[in-house]
């Protein structure tokens, strides 16, 4: 099968290469996926340059353990393994993996993948996995979102902040998104009720107070966003950006959370999001319902993954980056 491969960390444009390698096979437990798209994710990112270094004892000290990329996936089932049970070949799915879907070929657990949304493409499909999940805990799970709260979603115009926005608008929040100027259409047209310039006016010095904050940028201190919390408010940080290659940005500001919560009456969240058939499942029904739907900035074929790595690597990507791998991609889904 054809597969973008890396056999060392750094930039994309000098590691990563198109390489024919062996398909995997299913194990007991797992589906194999013709690949049709996969997205790119922030964990992508991660992986390809080994950092923060607290993950090298994982993933590999001096070069990757799996060299392929890929963290999300939509496709159809090829073969399934002798224990699984929801699904079949010719079953069209997404799927939240481990690794390994910038590829014709995936191996996924069955617990992690559910059938793909009957009214998206399977390059929209791609987009959900892992970003929508992490925004649906995040709200849902952790921020225990209450209808007419006020809910702000820093950076709304991203991969996880689109999905946030309407999530928050689907539990009855009150919604402001900070973006750029130049995304306030998006962010307005997806749901959101206010939406901040940060380029233009601070969100955590200009007096207003929300309920929660899910913060998906992780540029501004901890101390500075709870002066936009509530009282009781709750902050949720959900971004590795920042210096420290040794913990990253999301450690640091997780640590830090840990450690004030106990004194303080705002409650500071730091979470790790998990992939999950029901979590899916719980998103199917929200697109299809017309409530929820990935926003994709551009796709790109196998050949051209360095180049939408590069991308995502210099940030302020609207939605999600799709690579489009299978034949089947850009053709009608089969009924």
């Amino acid at each position: 099968m054809k597969a973008i491969i890396y056999r060392e960390y750094g930039p994309p444009h000098d590691v990563l290469e198109l390489a024919e390698i062996e398909a995997p096979a299913a194990g007991d437990g797992d589906v194999l996926v013709r690949v049709q798209a996969a997205s790119v994710n922030p964990g992508d990112w991660d992986l390809l340059n080994g950092q923060p270094y607290i993950l090298r004892p994982a993933v590999g000290f001096r070069a990757p353990r799996n060299g392929i990329l890929g963290l999300a996936v939509a496709g159809r089932v090829d073969a399934i393994g002798k224990n699984v049970t929801e699904f079949q070949p010719g079953d069209d799915v997404y799927a939240g993996i481990s690794r390994g879907g910038f590829a014709e070929y995936v191996v996924v657990p069955e617990t992690t993948a559910a059938p793909m949304p009957a009214n998206l493409t399977y390059e929209q499909a791609a987009g959900v996995p892992v970003a929508a999940a992490t925004a649906l805990q995040g709200l849902r799970d952790v921020g225990r979102v209450q209808p007419g709260q006020k809910v702000l979603i820093n950076g709304a115009s991203g991969g996880v902040g689109t999905f946030a926005v309407q999530i928050a608008k689907y539990f009855g929040a009150e919604v402001t998104g900070v973006c750029r100027a130049r995304n306030e259409d998006l962010v307005r047209s997806i749901g959101a009720d206010h939406v901040i310039d940060y380029t233009q006016e601070d969100f955590t010095n200009d007096g207003q107070k929300y309920d929660l904050i899910f913060d998906n940028v992780g540029n501004r201190s901890l101390s500075d966003c709870r002066r936009a919390l509530a009282p009781a408010g709750i902050l949720i940080p959900n971004s590795n950006k920042g210096p420290g290659r040794w913990v990253g940005g999301y450690l640091r500001r997780a640590a830090g959370a840990l450690a004030s919560s106990p004194f303080i009456s705002q409650k500071l969240r730091p979470f790790a999001a998990t992939e999950t058939r029901e979590d899916l499942v719980a998103l199917t029904s929200l697109i299809e319902a017309g409530k929820v739907t990935p926003i994709i900035e551009r796709t790109y074929v196998l050949d051209e993954t360095a180049e939408a790595l590069d991308h995502y690597g210099k940030g302020h990507v609207r939605g999600k980056l799709v690579i489009s791998i299978g034949q089947d991609a850009n053709q009608e889904r089969e009924d």
